[in-house]
């Protein structure tokens, strides 16, 4: 990573740059996930903010100097693009911002949200007379970009047509608080996993996409029974790595383990959606952990080098580690023994 961060840097020396608490010397865009309490609440504009704010408190908000806050209560070709995306848009494009580049950095539902704004970010700036934006690459943690099957749940069950027994009520409710009705499902349409993979699949913007990934339910694994193969409590790992299909898959590679056991993954992801390249895993982190600040566990590679379509390079320092209970080599991202997910992406750069 640091290699890739050293390349850019290099091509943009000469130029100067504005002063941001960013991830070495490129602004970080964030673009959350999900905000369940929206989907009741239905906030305003200034409330839309104010829990974008709150929802990267924990840790990432002190990295970035630049978010994109959208409401969870609408729909993302609807008013989060028109009444929330496009706006910020305009404001980094007339701002220069990302002139030399930028990162955007999501969670969950932003990289749905993200994928919708590499398809169309260029398109719409340069209609308004604007230079389109400079994205160097986007790290998506716990990525809903393929959907998740717990939304495909909700909205049937909002809908009228899903059965509602206790185990699956008890799932949806831990995850949005409350089980929602056909008036407030909102972004809740664009997470289903049919429609969620035919939004901007192909998106013009050739951006690679790198993921870090989780395997650990922050639900007490009351949800997982409801999502395919291994997953984080809210998304499974075909989500999650970036897979060109949904599936039940049990890691983002094929020759490690979510746990960094280095042996055959028969069910590991082998295609992946363009441009996406899972990076870390980790077996220990829950959803909403990878972007947090709490140490949960060392932490693994799907791969340690990744060629990137723009012709860049990152990779990460990992050290293998012998296990004499089981007979096996585990395979671990350098200082993961004490950084979190979050404070290693960061620390990469």
């Amino acid at each position: 990573m640091k290699k890739f961060i050293a390349m850019l840097s290099l091509a943009a020396a000469s130029l100067s740059m504005p002063t941001f608490a960013a991830i070495g010397q490129y602004p970080v865009v964030l673009v959350h996930g999900l905000n369940p309490s929206q989907l009741q609440s239905r906030p305003d504009a200034t409330e839309v903010r104010a829990d974008g704010e709150e929802y990267w408190q924990e840790y990432w908000l002190a990295h970035a100097d630049v978010r994109i806050d959208w409401p969870s209560h609408e729909r993302i070709a609807g008013k989060i693009a028109s009444d929330y995306v496009w706006p910020k848009l305009k404001q980094l494009a007339q701002s220069n911002t990302c002139i030399n580049g930028c990162v955007f950095v999501t969670h969950s539902t932003g990289d749905l949200v993200t994928r919708y704004i590499l398809d169309n970010q260029e398109n719409w700036l340069l209609n308004a007379g604007l230079t389109p934006i400079n994205i160097i690459s986007t790290f998506d943690f716990a990525g809903a970009g393929g959907g998740s099957e717990l939304a495909d749940m909700a909205v049937n069950i909002a809908e009228g047509g899903g059965v509602l027994n206790a185990s699956l009520r008890l799932a949806i409710s831990l995850w949005l608080g409350d089980i929602p009705n056909s008036n407030n499902v909102g972004v809740l349409n664009d997470l289903k996993v049919a429609n969620a993979r035919q939004i901007a699949p192909f998106p013009d913007g050739r951006v690679p996409r790198v993921r870090f990934v989780g395997d650990d339910s922050e639900y007490f694994g009351l949800t997982s029974p409801f999502l395919p193969g291994h997953d984080d409590g809210v998304v499974s790992s075909h989500s999650s790595c970036g897979a060109s299909r949904s599936g039940s898959f049990g890691s983002c590679s094929t020759s490690v383990a979510f746990d960094g056991k280095v042996t055959y993954q028969s069910n590991g992801v082998s295609s992946f959606m363009p441009r996406h390249y899972p990076m870390m895993m980790g077996s220990g982190y829950g959803h909403g952990e990878l972007i947090g600040d709490s140490h949960e566990g060392k932490v693994t590679t799907a791969r340690s080098s990744l060629n990137l379509a723009n012709g860049q390079t990152i990779s990460v320092g990992t050290y293998d580690q012998w296990s004499w209970w089981t007979w096996s080599t585990y395979r671990y991202v350098n200082d993961s023994d004490d950084l979190t997910m979050s404070e290693l992406v960061t620390d990469l750069l």
